[in-house]
């Protein structure tokens, strides 16, 4: 089992290596274009911080959770317009996301043993909704990276974003509209530090996925390509599964282009 201390501490790390990135940014850093379409710097902390938010929300209010639902004026851009409600200039922004992510923590640890978060058309335990959060701070950190043109090292937290991106199989296919495969897959990933295998799934099975761990990760948070990545997909199900892989939740998302413009 998880320890939730443990993870909120992960969680806090990689969102502190997030916050050195953009801390001492100029005014002009923060409009820096990502590589997601129409979101600068300030869009991709501002989405971090209205989704802690939500979450927080979610575990401390479902109520009002559930009314910022249905409040949204155009369900298909909930994403987009939530980040933009929470820009702001860059010091009041960075300071709102940093109380939001730490009365995130502190909501999280007070949840009752047992007791469910709801979230958008699912539901989650504090343990799975600190996981989600880490990943998508890794994830949009990663594009916050890629624009400042930094090289981010790798590091073990990446395990914990690997372990949703396997559980999350059944949700990638069921999200781009296809049956959810029966067959089992086995995943076995390099750790980035090397030596050390990560493995997921039964060891008979079939259907393999092998590859660095980066390189998974990288891929079931739509970050880059499969054709860019060194993953190896072995059977029917595991290939397909690499063409929907998505660890978080909600419809499929804009997906990346190969690198030279030409898929493998």
């Amino acid at each position: 089992m998880v320890d939730l201390t443990a993870l909120l501490a992960d969680l806090a790390a990689e969102s502190e290596q997030l916050d050195a990135l953009v801390a001492d940014l100029p005014p002009e850093g923060w409009e820096r274009p990502t590589p997601a379409p129409d979101w600068t710097v300030a869009h991709q902390v501002a989405h971090l911080a209205w989704t802690d938010h939500v979450a927080y929300l979610a575990a401390t209010d479902e109520s009002a959770f559930f009314a910022s639902v249905t409040a949204a004026p155009d369900p298909s851009r909930l994403v987009e317009d939530g980040a933009e409600s929470f820009l702001a200039p860059p010091p009041a922004l960075l300071a709102r996301w940093r109380s939001g992510r730490s009365a995130l923590a502190g909501a999280l640890t007070a949840v009752p043993t047992g007791q469910k978060i709801p979230w958008y058309g699912t539901s989650m335990s504090p343990t799975s909704m600190v996981t989600a959060r880490l990943m998508e701070t890794w994830a949009h950190g990663g594009d916050v990276a890629d624009a400042l043109g930094v090289s981010r090292t790798p590091t073990a937290r990446l395990r914990h974003i690997a372990h949703l991106g396997f559980r999350t199989l059944g949700h990638g296919f069921s999200a781009h509209g296809r049956d959810v495969p029966t067959a089992p897959v086995r995943v076995e990933l390099a750790a980035p530090a090397g030596g050390e295998v990560w493995e997921f799934g039964p060891v008979d099975a079939a259907d393999r996925v092998t590859g660095p761990a980066l390189d998974f990760c990288l891929l079931v948070t739509q970050r880059r390509h499969r054709a860019d990545l060194a993953l190896t997909a072995t059977g029917p199900v595991a290939d397909e599964w690499l063409d929907v892989a998505q660890a978080f939740a909600g419809p499929p998302g804009g997906k990346r282009g190969p690198a030279n413009g030409v898929p493998s």
